[in-house]
């Protein structure tokens, strides 16, 4: 069975600055975000998708968006960024 969730990251290419969420429909949610329609960054785009993370249940995504959050620093993302790439 294919995962049906996502842990995603975005990059802002004005600011540079990463949103980080979980969907189940990453290219519905990537235009919502890059059209304005998400209120936690409208009018902060556009936006790029820079890491992906799969899961096979909403718990699970949820679970691991909420660790990459509480990280809170940007050097924990670009890790994540570099060991995810290579």
């Amino acid at each position: 069975m294919p995962p049906a969730f996502v842990v995603y990251i975005l990059q802002s290419k004005s600011s540079g600055r990463f949103y980080v969420g979980h969907t189940n429909n990453l290219r519905d949610r990537i235009q919502r975000h890059n059209s304005g329609r998400t209120l936690a960054n409208k009018g902060k785009g556009p936006f790029e998708l820079v890491h992906v993370e799969y899961f096979p249940t909403r718990t699970e995504a949820a679970l691991r968006e909420r660790e990459i959050k509480s990280k809170k620093r940007r050097g924990y993302i670009a890790h994540l960024l570099r060991t995810s790439r290579a």
